[in-house]
């Protein structure tokens, strides 16, 4: 019987192109434990590391047939890994300033105009992050943030099931959050955090 566990990467890496969830575990199994302290240790959050950890195999599984390492399978893993935290710290820090000119805005009470070329860079970096999630979570999470649908009708459209739909957008929440925080809730409507914090 073919064990997985025992496979190399390089083989595991060519079954997972070919779909093979089994080889897709194997490489999960193999490598999460070791990214995530990778990530922890200049993360210094559990739940942010463990979520960018999800993220890179998440990407690994949906871009599978176009992903093409350069050298070994655990050198292109903790690159990844590593890019998406320079990534999180360079937007925390754009994110931190900008909530620090929206303070001071506060404070001095700036004309409308000042508030909505603010609020649009937000928004900006919001729309940026949603563009960087997945395919799918990607249209699933536009469809109920712009066009307002319900788990229901985004799952009729698809023609996937509302608990799929429900757990794509839970999952785009999870992402953003980690990496935008309270910008998440300066910028969405509040009504749309609210219909999807019931859920």
């Amino acid at each position: 019987m073919l064990s997985y566990a025992a496979l190399p990467d390089r083989l595991l890496f060519d079954l997972m192109r070919l779909e093979d969830e089994t080889a897709f575990k194997a490489i999960y199994d193999r490598y999460f434990d070791a990214l995530y302290v990778h990530a922890y240790k200049r993360l210094k959050d559990s739940e942010e590391s463990r979520d960018v950890i999800q993220e890179i195999f998440t990407v690994l599984w949906d871009k599978r047939g176009q992903i093409v390492p350069r050298g070994n399978l655990s050198g292109y893993l903790y690159t990844a890994v590593r890019n998406r935290i320079f990534n999180i710290i360079a937007h925390k820090q754009v994110a931190s300033t900008h909530l620090q000119s929206l303070q001071a805005f506060i404070n001095r009470g700036e004309c409308q105009t000042d508030h909505l070329v603010r609020e649009k860079e937000l928004r900006a970096i919001i729309d940026e992050e949603i563009a960087a999630l997945p395919d799918k979570m990607q249209e699933i999470f536009e469809l109920s943030r712009t066009k307002y649908l319900s788990h229901k009708e985004i799952a009729s459209e698809l023609n996937l099931s509302e608990h799929t739909v429900k757990k794509q957008i839970n999952n785009a929440l999870r992402i953003l959050r980690a990496k935008l925080g309270i910008l998440l809730f300066l910028v969405l409507p509040i009504q749309y955090m609210l219909t999807v914090a019931i859920f």
